[in-house]
């Protein structure tokens, strides 16, 4: 083997993680550990598994559909979050779940879970159980409202967009609120999770031991509004809620063109000039209303009408090339399943395609890769894939935990596994 074929480590290899989680936020976590390396044995009831199971679409035999059709349909819901990662199943109510966790945990590192406050206390999986049969475990709970939170305080993605503010930040004045089209906190919270997992074992490295990560879906998605200063723009009278610009930083923001949007940036004095001469109105740079930051944002009503009756005689594709011959960062506004085979971000692995193990489909399934680039090592995931409940258990169960063929038998029977 030469040089030029053996392939870099990734960073996370030869860490175990168990993986409690179900839905989005929580899985979505242990997929980012899984890219990055990690051995993730994902813990599913026996009693039909994680939730995204049942997500419609489906893909399989009929190709992409709403209904499961067959038995061996999967939801691409479930193929996505279950990349790289081995399933196990086990039954947390089950009079033998305190012992299994314990096996599972002896010798891992890692653990992650997203019930409600409380719950995995209450099964008996929680931090004091792992902590009790590995002092040097890393337990991340992922939550709505925090760990610490009065137990039972269940969490969607919407509703802490709700709590949040987040969805006031969005939408025009006077408007209803506007739900962001991706599940923003469920996919929020699982990345300081991995950031605070990976805190946490750097920290073991020097200490020796673990502890409890904690994170809230609430204070995360809050911590991000907090980046803009509600408040102070009030006092000043600036409106927070303006729609497709940010009238605060004028021009800036999504302008209409003949057939659909672009996105530009003029904020800076270069800039607008740039965006003046493209409009073919250079004389807009010496008006008193347009000839500096401060008077652009203090008259970017007429601003942005200006910018509108321009950009909506023109095709979008004209508008980004007026604009960018000036040097004005601009951009079409793309449908999503566009945005996902933009040639730079497939070659970077930023997104990928599944498939049904056993049935081809015309429709390419792109989703999420792991959008991070290393010198020294690569990303990826493991051939690893549970589309059974439970499909790994003879070899977790086995050979890594050294139980007996008749043991698991025993145990599947009893509905423990």
């Amino acid at each position: 083997m030469t040089d030029e074929t053996i392939q870099p480590p990734r960073p996370l290899e030869g860490l175990r993680v168990i993986d409690l989680t179900r839905a989005l936020a929580g899985p979505y976590a242990t997929l980012l550990l899984a890219g990055l390396g990690a051995e993730v044995i994902k813990v599913e009831d026996p009693r039909g598994g994680d939730l995204a199971r049942e997500n419609s679409p489906y893909v399989g035999r009929d190709g992409v559909v709403v209904e499961r059709q067959h038995d061996d349909d999967v939801s691409i819901s479930h193929l996505t979050r279950a990349r790289g990662k081995y399933g196990v199943s086990l039954n947390l109510k089950s009079p033998e779940a305190a012992g299994i966790f314990a096996d599972l945990v002896r010798d891992a590192d890692i653990v992650v879970e997203n019930f409600s406050a409380g719950v995995a206390d209450r099964l008996g999986v929680g931090y004091a159980a792992a902590r009790a049969v590995n002092p040097r475990i890393v337990y991340c709970s992922l939550s709505g409202f925090g760990a610490d939170a009065p137990e039972g305080g269940k969490a969607m993605d919407v509703i802490i967009q709700a709590l949040s503010g987040a969805m006031y930040t969005s939408g025009e004045p006077g408007h209803p609120p506007v739900r962001f089209g991706v599940p923003i906190a469920d996919m929020l919270a699982p990345v300081f999770s991995v950031i605070g997992i990976l805190a946490a074992i750097e920290q073991r490295h020097r200490t020796g031991v673990g502890q409890h990560v904690d994170v809230s879906m609430l204070g995360a998605l809050t911590s991000f509004v907090a980046i803009e200063n509600w408040s102070a723009m009030a006092a000043a009278g600036m409106e927070s809620r303006t729609g497709l610009t940010v009238q605060r930083l004028s021009p800036f923001g999504v302008f209409a063109c003949a057939d659909g949007y672009v996105a530009l940036v003029a904020v800076h004095e270069k800039l607008a000039q740039g965006l003046f001469r493209a409009m073919g109105q250079p004389e807009l740079g010496q008006n008193p209303r347009f000839s500096g930051r401060d008077v652009r944002v203090a008259n970017a009503n007429d601003l942005e009408a200006r910018i509108n009756a321009w950009s909506q005689t023109l095709p979008t594709a004209e508008v980004v090339r007026l604009l960018e011959a000036e040097g004005v960062p601009v951009a079409p506004v793309r449908h999503p399943e566009d945005a996902l085979v933009d040639p730079r971000v497939m070659a970077r692995g930023e997104t990928m395609s599944v498939a049904h193990p056993t049935y081809s489909s015309t429709v390419d399934l792109r989703t999420s890769g792991v959008p991070i680039k290393f010198s020294g090592a690569r990303i990826g995931f493991d051939e690893a894939l549970a589309i059974r409940v439970g499909e790994h258990n003879q070899d977790v169960y086995g050979r890594l935990m050294g139980y007996a063929p008749e043991e698991i038998a025993a145990l599947t029977a009893r509905g423990a596994i």
